[in-house]
């Protein structure tokens, strides 16, 4: 890639990194399944209005939405709110990886290799390590939560490849139509009108204004700007060569938390996130493997082409 286009990489990893911190702050003032539907409402309503609706199966819109954008932050939120550290929530999600290879594996008889299989078997030993340390230092329930959440991201994910879409970012955008009712309906229920109501008339408050900054964070640099760019990025260059710098997410989410929120990770939590981190890294090699793999066969292939082209034309020369 261009180095603009590597800096454009970095910067949206800092965007998705810096949105757990803009997650934390908004959880301080609205319940977390209220804010679900607020973030997602938010995005719907001009979406509707000003993008055109992708031309996808409905079945895998509805279930792109219902995975990436219901079941993961309905659980991300919930486990935040719950007590998850920023910084480990940002770690903790990015098990979407390897749970997108096994559903893959799974549903759609996606072939892993050796390499992958060794990827998620580290990636899953690290995080096997950062849930001990949490279930021995605080509440394991958090870290299942977030777990939960990365869950509903890999479902998206494959949602999202079955739809193939020719344009990625009108899916996302429309994706974003159908958490709100869910939410709010499952806000309603669960957090009450009295708590919803008392978010909304507190805006005012001077302890609401990170909060609001926060929401206004996610919608428009997390999702819309951020999500913008990554789809831009991968309209120009292969997956395996965009995809890795992802990995910087959870360093930038947790290098925040420890400078903003104060947050800290016990040294078993640090090795648990290089083990997650690496595991997805080694996971995504044979993708990037691939096309030098096809590109040797091609070569291949023209210079046998060659030889055939010259043993056809000897005989000609000799005649001449």
């Amino acid at each position: 890639m261009p180095v603009r286009h590597v800096v454009l990489a970095m910067a949206v990893a800092v965007m998705w990194g810096l949105n757990f911190i803009a997650i934390d702050a908004s959880l301080q003032h609205f319940p977390p399944m209220f804010l679900v539907a607020l973030r997602f409402a938010l995005i719907a309503v001009p979406t509707v209005l000003l993008v055109k609706r992708p031309d996808v199966p409905l079945r895998w819109l509805i279930g792109y939405g219902l995975g990436f954008g219901t079941v993961q932050f309905l659980f991300l939120y919930w486990g935040m709110a719950a007590g998850m550290p920023a910084g480990l929530a940002s770690l903790v999600l990015q098990a979407s990886g390897p749970l997108t290879m096994l559903l893959g594996a799974t549903f759609l008889r996606e072939r892993v290799s050796g390499l992958q299989l060794i990827g998620i078997l580290v990636a899953v030993g690290g995080l096997a390590v950062v849930g001990w340390q949490r279930a021995e230092h605080a509440s394991v329930i958090p870290f299942l939560l977030t777990l939960a959440g990365a869950l509903g991201w890999a479902i998206g994910n494959i949602c999202n490849r079955q739809a193939r879409a020719a344009n990625p970012l009108h899916l996302t955008l429309w994706m974003s139509v159908v958490p709100p009712l869910p939410m709010l309906a499952l806000a309603m229920w669960v957090e009450g009108p009295s708590r919803i109501g008392d978010s909304l008339t507190g805006l005012g408050d001077p302890g609401a204004v990170g909060a609001v900054v926060g929401l206004l964070y996610t919608v428009v640099i997390g999702t819309i700007l951020g999500s913008g760019l990554w789809t831009w990025l991968l309209s120009r260059h292969p997956a395996g060569v965009v995809a890795p710098f992802s990995m910087l997410v959870p360093i930038t989410g947790m290098t925040a938390a420890w400078l903003i929120l104060g947050e800290t990770v016990t040294l078993a939590e640090a090795l648990g996130g290089v083990l997650v981190v690496g595991g997805v890294l080694l996971g995504s090699l044979r993708r990037r493997a691939k096309p030098l793999q096809e590109n040797m066969i091609r070569q291949a292939l023209s210079k046998s082409d060659r030889a055939a082209v010259a043993a056809a034309s000897e005989p000609g020369k000799r005649a001449a």
